[in-house]
């Protein structure tokens, strides 16, 4: 009956996906947040955190076996920099929103559904490798490496075309537009030595808020360091 009672919708899950689950608990458990079962203790509910945890590691896995395909000429290095170029937080959001409309399908307690968690790119990001994770208990790695393919493969192409090592003012602004549906600014809060030897520190500020600081012989350079070192801040346990 509890799990019945959510099937309907998960059903059009299923369409979106072109995949039948045979067992339909682990779809129930990919889309349930933390959040919901907090509020609902004690009804047979189970978190997606464990789906996440292991699809994280197979969305790796395909990522990694695709790119190697696509680019045979890429040394270990560099496919490291394109991988982490495509699986990122802000872009699992884009995917879950775009192609599996992933939001509305959640199961979230009354706090997060009153913010706004069903766009949260965090809360999608993990619901969508958690969906990863179901998807790979219950049919391997096949419909997984479907899936992807179909998701991802746009972001290939792009690699493909424009290359992959993107400035971090780009990296950020992409993230920052997605996590706050803003632009970082860039303030300059520290500028001195004498004109040709100018030194500047900028600090990145999102939503009023101060994030990494950076230091270069020019705004520009020290606005790239600035980006740099937000980045690692937002991304950090991701």
């Amino acid at each position: 009956m509890l799990f019945e009672r959510h099937w309907a919708e998960l059903e059009r899950l299923e369409e979106r996906l072109r995949y039948r689950f045979k067992d339909r608990k682990l779809l129930l458990v990919a889309v349930t947040h933390r959040s919901f079962i907090n509020e609902h203790k004690g009804q047979g509910y189970h978190d997606n955190e464990r789906l996440e945890f292991l699809g994280d590691a197979v969305l790796e896995l395909v990522i990694s076996h695709s790119i190697m395909e696509w680019f045979p000429g890429f040394p270990e290095g560099q496919l490291s920099k394109l991988r982490a170029s495509i699986v990122n937080e802000s872009h699992l959001a884009i995917v879950a929103r775009v192609f599996v409309d992933l939001g509305s399908f959640l199961l979230l307690g009354k706090g997060e559904e009153n913010t706004g968690g069903r766009q949260k790119p965090s809360i999608l990001a993990d619901a969508y490798e958690a969906l990863l994770g179901a998807l790979y208990l219950d049919g391997g790695l096949a419909p997984v490496f479907r899936i992807v393919g179909e998701h991802f493969v746009a972001k290939l192409i792009e690699a493909q075309v424009e290359g992959y090592d993107r400035d971090f003012k780009t990296q950020l602004q992409e993230l920052s537009q997605a996590r706050f549906d803003e632009t970082p600014a860039y303030v300059v809060t520290l500028e001195q030595g004498p004109s040709h030897e100018k030194h500047f520190e900028v600090a990145a500020v999102i939503s009023g808020v101060f994030y990494g600081i950076g230091r270069g012989k020019s705004k520009k350079e020290a606005e790239q360091a600035a980006a740099q070192a937000t980045l690692k801040i937002l991304l950090k346990g991701q």
